[in-house]
């Protein structure tokens, strides 16, 4: 999986970019257009060359997502019993692709998976890093699901110039584990390098899936999604069919108990998939989802949830960034490195303590305040905040030592955490094996839908999920079976 806040060298440009001003009929001199990919993302600058604020409203309706709403948040919380994350309640989290139907199957107790993942591009991650990974460990505890965690260190050896075979399979070691240090249940949790799995004895179904798949997938796609050339290398090209099936459980057999040895079965296909990422990944299941339901063993489309980039620290208009070392808090930064970084990011605050007593601060684009809207709980005390820094009550100092002592202590839990993942701990995530899972300790059925014939399935083939959709991709694939033996 492109690495959430990557950036790289020669990369293909965005054919989806994103125009905070499409109203305009005369596009000034200095005026661009935000530019979100799986590889880069840049904000749009106005007529001034000042660096805007991303539009995400704009992103959901350009790439028709869903904003998260409140209604979809109280069921959620009325299925699992649990208050929203903060970041759910803060719309941090702020689009989605098909999370109702996810729901629907915790509802019924229907078994479905996480998946998430990583492109290895540093050593180090850092806090921005941290989020995608922090939320779908808090959805793997309280779906109680099993997660699939891929490390891409074969996309960063293809798309980011001067890095190594060598070098990127280092760093998946050590983002391996950096990421085990959130605390992932390891009875539940499947962690993989694609340059150690696909060199396994375990990744047959995988790679059965990737060809099958990729002959689906033609260049017009690809290139409509990536923005690909004629000089795009084919090792790019064909990169995505990886990222792609790698959202399908049939990909995994061993997690589920199948016989590696044997065809991948289509109840296995049919198991749906959720997946928590940022943004700028959603043109690789785009791509998947176009496609998902034409494999000989139809997989459903799979549901994801976005969240929004965490602001840099030089302010609104960019994100954190592995290769600016200050734009970023790492997890491997210090305490002082730290103090440093907060005291010099981007304040809301006016130019003299006169003027921001007198005017008030903006925390709406002060950094420090919108990392404690990351990593500060208590609701409460973060509107108090809000308010007394707009009335100049509260002066930037203030707000930048409390985001230094809340990001220290968070950085020093994770360093303590990460001090005990040792390279044996790391093999045992990366272990193909059987996961062990519960699910909802207390499904439903709705009478309703369960008369509901399968022919009532919307027009994305998406209220068939759970078991009505297995039935189906199984009775597919054995009519594929006896097309083929008719064919022979």
């Amino acid at each position: 999986m492109a690495e959430n806040a990557s950036t790289g060298l020669g990369e293909p440009p965005s054919v989806a970019a994103l125009s905070v001003a499409e109203t305009a009929t005369t596009p000034a001199k200095h005026l661009t257009e935000q530019e979100i990919n799986p590889w880069d993302v840049q904000a749009g600058t106005d007529e001034h060359g000042n660096t805007l604020e991303f539009d995400y409203v704009a992103i959901s309706q350009k790439w028709n997502t869903k904003l998260l709403d409140k209604a979809t948040l109280e069921r959620f919380e009325k299925l699992t019993g649990k208050k929203p994350h903060r970041w759910l309640r803060r719309g941090l989290f702020f689009s989605h692709r098909d999370f109702d139907l996810i729901l629907d199957c915790y509802e019924r107790g229907d078994p479905f998976m996480l998946y998430t993942g990583r492109g290895p591009s540093a050593g180090s991650l850092h806090v921005g890093h941290s989020i995608p990974f922090e939320f779908t460990k808090w959805l793997q505890d309280v779906f109680d699901v099993p997660l699939v965690i891929m490390l891409t260190d074969d996309e960063k050896f293809l798309f980011k110039e001067g890095l190594t075979v060598e070098a990127v399979k280092q760093f998946s070691k050590e983002n391996a584990k950096d990421v085990i240090a959130m605390g992932y249940d390891l009875q539940k949790t499947f962690i993989y390098s694609d340059f150690m799995f696909m060199g396994s004895g375990s990744n047959g179904h995988f790679y059965e899936n990737s060809m099958e798949f990729s002959k689906l997938v033609n260049f017009n796609q690809m290139r409509g999604a990536f923005g690909y050339d004629g000089s795009t290398s084919s090792g790019r090209v064909f990169f995505p069919n990886l990222q792609c099936v790698a959202a399908f459980a049939s990909s995994y057999p061993f997690i589920w108990g199948d016989d590696i040895e044997a065809d991948r079965k289509a109840t296995t296909a049919a198991i749906p998939c959720l997946i928590p990422c940022a943004i700028d990944q959603d043109p690789y299941f785009r791509l998947v989802r176009d496609n998902s339901l034409r494999m000989p063993r139809p997989s459903p489309k799979p549901a994801l949830i976005h969240s929004k980039f965490l602001t840099s620290l030089q302010g609104a208009g960019g994100k954190m960034s592995a290769s600016v070392p200050m734009s970023a808090i790492f997890l491997d930064d210090t305490p002082n490195q730290i103090k440093k970084k907060i005291n010099a990011s981007f304040s809301g605050g006016q130019e003299t303590l006169e003027l921001h007593q007198e005017l008030g601060g903006n925390p709406d684009v002060d950094v420090p305040y919108q990392y404690l809207c990351y990593f500060e709980d208590d609701d409460e005390k973060l509107d108090r905040f809000y308010d007394a820094y707009k009335k100049g009550e509260m002066l930037t100092g203030e707000m930048k030592k409390e985001c230094i002592t809340l990001l220290q202590s968070y950085v020093k839990g994770f360093q303590e955490a990460r001090a005990k993942v040792t390279d044996d701990v790391v093999k045992d995530y990366m272990k193909p094996r059987k996961l062990e899972w519960k699910g909802n300790p207390n499904p439903t059925k709705s009478p309703q839908k369960a008369e509901e014939p399968a022919d009532k399935a919307d027009a994305e083939g998406q209220k068939g999920q759970g078991k009505r959709a297995a039935k189906r991709a199984a009775k597919a694939a054995e009519k594929a079976a006896g097309d083929a033996s008719k064919g022979a």
